[in-house]
């Protein structure tokens, strides 16, 4: 509908004569809005011309709220602002009290108990026993990865000034209470293996422990990172650690937390060197615990890391019991695949998952001849073998055989159910 055709329809409506002539206004309004003194005119003009009287006033008033809201919100902001950077100076300052929560001794002899900051004294595990290690292990992480340094005394400046001041002061801070970093260490003489070696002993002995000794022994670890933590040796021990962390933890984001830093940890132990078993080892353990969290496509993709690590470690150590024994569980598991789940891994890589029952129990049966009775739960998957291929009166010699041994790990617990299972079935 063209201008005229819309005119000749507002003329109609409001009974406008077309040949009715509109004078024009004789006062200018002084702002929109204004009153026009208007001579008289036909009651259809008089309707438009309210209606465009209240549009324009009630515009006025809008952007008078506007012009109020606006100040309102800078106001706002700024209030805002000053909060926030209040919350994280006291953050700041919360955080530098924690990071050395630990009372920490120097001496001359690194051979000496301070050294490793035993776990033994009773304030090591205030935080960890409270919070099942997590709390503590973050907050020591944390700290050890922030890139942002606190300093005293700063005036209320940008955050990126902040953050560069922090940084000097941290790192007198840091150099005042462990002595030199790394790099001035292996200037001027670094730690030698024998210096190292009762550490990384302890933290084995505490591995192999309790669920207690194995805290301890995440601790011990963590708290010596900054002196230690450029050695292959001492970063898969470390790595190790965060593994047994995450069996102990209860909540599922606390395992996955603790399967996340230590896949870091051993991703950074393997770029000083790629023929570490253990490193393999290691890394392949928590890509598993990690996948236990993600998506069947990240699970596919983690099995395919997981036994290329554990080909290595065997490799370079084929007479480890543990390496065999990880190779027999995946082989296992990928023999229970779920036709998804082949897709899936078949349209991930050319060279799609595949192994079956036999490979797992050549795997199983490997690690039992190098370290009879190594795993509970290895035997157990040995009698599940023998069930799945036909042979029952092998599966029940292995049953009596799983039975001999206690439940060391959670793993062994787990699979104490279908032991009981397995007990009845073949019993028949």
């Amino acid at each position: 509908m063209g201008p005229g055709a819309a005119l000749t329809a507002v003329e109609a409506e409001y009974g406008w004569e077309p040949a009715t002539n509109v004078r024009l206004l004789r006062a200018v309004p002084g702002e929109a809005g204004d009153a026009a003194v208007l001579p008289s005119l036909p009651r259809g003009q008089e309707v438009v011309l309210d209606r465009l009287e209240f549009v324009l006033t009630s515009l006025v008033a809008l952007r008078r709220e506007v012009e109020e809201l606006r100040s309102s919100l800078q106001g706002l902001a700024g209030q805002i602002v000053g909060e926030v950077r209040s919350h994280m100076e006291e953050n700041q300052k919360v955080a530098r009290r924690r990071r050395f929560p630990f009372a920490r001794e120097r001496s001359d002899s690194t051979g000496s108990s301070s050294v490793y900051f035993t776990a033994a004294s009773g304030a090591t595990f205030t935080d960890a026993e409270s919070e099942g290690g997590y709390t503590t292990a973050n907050a020591e992480s944390d700290y050890e990865r922030d890139s942002e340094r606190e300093s005293d005394g700063e005036d209320e400046v940008s955050c990126e000034t902040v953050k560069m001041g922090r940084k000097d002061s941290l790192d007198l801070e840091v150099e005042v209470a462990l002595g030199p970093e790394p790099e001035a260490l292996e200037a001027g003489g670094s730690p030698s293996q024998e210096d190292v070696l009762p550490l990384l002993q302890q933290a084995d002995e505490l591995h192999q422990g309790s669920e207690q000794g194995k805290r301890e022994g995440f601790q011990l670890l963590l708290n010596n990172k900054l002196a230690h933590g450029s050695r292959q040796d001492f970063l898969w021990r470390l790595a190790r650690a965060y593994s047994d962390m995450c069996e102990l933890a209860e909540e599922a984001s606390e395992k996955r937390s603790y399967a996340l830093s230590g896949k870091e940890e051993a991703e950074v132990a393997l770029e000083k060197g790629n023929e570490n078993a253990e490193c393999h080892q290691w890394y392949a353990v928590l890509c598993g615990q990690l996948a236990e969290h993600e998506g069947i496509q990240r699970r596919i993709q983690s099995g395919f890391s997981f036994k290329e690590h554990v080909d290595k470690a065997i490799a370079l150590k084929p007479e480890n019991p543990m390496a065999h024994f990880l190779l027999g569980r995946w082989c296992y598991q990928v023999s229970h695949l779920s036709w998804l789940e082949k897709k899936t891994a078949t349209a991930l890589s050319e060279s799609p998952l595949g192994a079956t029952v036999q490979d797992a129990l050549s795997s199983f049966l490997k690690a039992e001849e190098l370290q009879p009775g190594f795993s509970k739960a290895g035997r157990i998957y040995i009698c599940k073998c023998y069930k799945e291929l036909g042979k029952n009166p092998e599966a029940k010699q292995w049953m009596k055989l799983a039975l001999e041994l206690p439940n060391v790990t959670k793993e062994d617990s787990a699979f104490q159910k279908d032991l009981e299972e397995l007990e009845v079935i073949l019993a028949e």
